[in-house]
């Protein structure tokens, strides 16, 4: 009976599941959508019994998809930043989960930024101040938990990243854990020290004792027990950020490596060989820690895939496919942009008080013109924290790995290369987050010991090449960098 390595990657809109062999082929796969809400402007929530339910659901279906196999052990990547509380002696949740896009803690993200505390914040958690990280966002839930501050003290209220809250359940609460990856985007861990730092701890107000317990990203953290649609007894063998797995499903170990996830957000990231200081416009951070730690320079754009289904709302389309549909019909937009500030900008400009923009209307402007903006909002993004990431690395970025949903769309990865004049490899195996956490958790079950080990296993790859007779593109990119501009002056 074969093994398998069974790869969760719990996203924003969907919980999906892999079954890996060990020559690191998907045999098995299943996924289950899962609901976003917008109480009041620019929050966003989730109901994390629903993403537990919804991770059992599609781990039945991806294990009935394959016969005759033996789980060997479980691997978790997670959407990062967002935050939930529970109640350590029943284990149910205290909260919703507060997503990553989530705005609500601006007001004292703003009051911050005025504060003493800003340099040390940034030297010792390598991330700016923004609502998107998770301090603030616990911070803000303790203080509408009835009590929340005296019981997190207690430790009766747990605070924890999403691959907490699934380690826990999965384990019934024995394992209270995270890795060194998901702590990083805390805003609260010494990236340094590697470990949770007092002074920052005190900044934000949150107690030790409602934190989990940080391992490395690969190693065993528990065994299965009552979670329903997975046997008892199985290990779980490795927990990593969504975008860090991504990375490390591509096989990015070394500098000159690029990698950018298009998914409801979108994040680039390469490694990094020490720990570097940057003028603040990209984030430092623990890439992951697989027996060495390793850190990675990042950027994060809130609206990638999220700008698209906005658009496809905005026009009475029923999703993001529909928009691609439409868009196909124009060749340009006629200096039609969208700023998809929805909930603030993030990387370079990490400022959360932006709001949307469309620019350049005029009155033959037409919807499909629209819908191509927001695919191209998109690109745009990426761009800008590419231009900004070459600068800070101070070398030049040879080609860009790309993953998740919008990939798929070959216009947009054309219209990605030509802005970038550089070529962009797309991966073909949709779910490269799981396939890296996978990756580590057969690290853990020695299947693959070294990273030439990974790199040597097969992978199908796209590449895109910039097309040089579309000069163009470069004067629509200055067009885009004049409605950022417009953004930020209407705040």
């Amino acid at each position: 009976m074969p093994d398998i390595i069974l790869a969760i990657d719990e996203g924003t809109t969907n919980a999906k599941v892999i079954c890996v062999d060990k020559s690191g082929a998907i045999v098995g796969q299943a996924s289950r959508a899962l609901t976003l809400l917008h109480p009041y402007p620019a929050w966003a929530e989730q109901d994390p019994l629903e993403i537990i339910d919804a991770v059992g659901d599609a781990s039945v279906e991806a294990i009935a998809s394959i016969a005759d196999v033996r789980i060997a052990g479980i691997a978790i990547s997670n959407q990062r930043e967002s935050v939930v509380a529970w109640n350590r002696h029943t284990g149910l949740p205290e909260s919703p989960v507060i997503v990553w896009q989530c705005r609500r803690s601006e007001a004292f993200c703003d009051t911050l930024k005025q504060g003493p505390h800003v340099d040390s914040i940034r030297k010792k958690s390598g991330l700016p101040i923004d609502p998107l990280f998770p301090a603030a966002k616990m911070k803000w839930l303790l203080e509408n938990i009835e009590n929340g501050q005296v019981r997190a003290e207690s430790g009766e209220i747990c605070l924890g990243t999403i691959d907490s809250w699934l380690t826990w359940h999965m384990t019934d609460g024995a394992a209270f854990v995270t890795d060194a990856s998901n702590a990083s985007r805390t805003q609260l861990f010494n990236i340094q020290s590697q470990a949770w730092d007092e002074q920052l701890l005190d900044i934000f107000g949150i107690p030790r004792a409602c934190l989990a317990r940080v391992l490395p990203s690969s190693g065993e953290r528990g065994v299965t027990r009552g979670f329903s649609g997975i046997e008892d007894g199985l290990p779980v063998l490795s927990q990593i950020g969504d975008s860090h797995a991504a990375l490390y499903g591509q096989g990015g170990f070394a500098g000159s490596v690029t990698k950018a996830t298009y998914g409801t957000g979108s994040s680039l990231m390469t490694p990094l060989e020490h720990l570097e200081s940057n003028d603040g416009q990209l984030a430092c951070t623990i890439a992951w820690d697989d027996g060495a730690v390793r850190y990675a320079l990042e950027g994060n754009i809130t609206h990638a895939g999220a700008a698209v289904e906005y658009m496809a709302q905005l026009l009475g389309l029923k999703d993001a496919s529909q928009v691609a549909d439409l868009a196909s019909t124009v060749s340009s937009t006629e200096d039609v942009y969208f700023v998809p500030a929805l909930a603030g900008l993030g990387a370079p400009h990490w400022e959360s008080r932006a709001r949307g923009v469309v620019c350049g209307l005029t009155d033959s402007t037409n919807r499909a013109q629209l819908a191509r903006a927001s695919l191209e909002s998109i690109a745009y993004q990426i761009a800008d924290v590419f231009e900004v990431m070459e600068h800070t690395a101070g070398q030049r970025l040879e080609r860009l790995l790309v993953d998740g949903g919008p990939t798929r769309n070959d216009w947009l990865m054309q219209f990605q290369a030509n802005l970038l004049g550089r070529d962009v490899v797309r991966v073909r195996v949709a779910e490269v987050s799981a396939l890296g956490a996978a990756y580590l958790a057969g690290k853990a079950l020695g299947w693959w010991q070294t990273h030439q080990d990974l790199l040597s296993l097969h992978r199908d790859v796209d590449v895109i090449e910039p097309d040089q007779d579309c000069p163009s593109v470069q004067q629509c990119y200055s067009g885009w960098k004049k409605a950022v501009q417009k953004t930020l002056a209407g705040m």
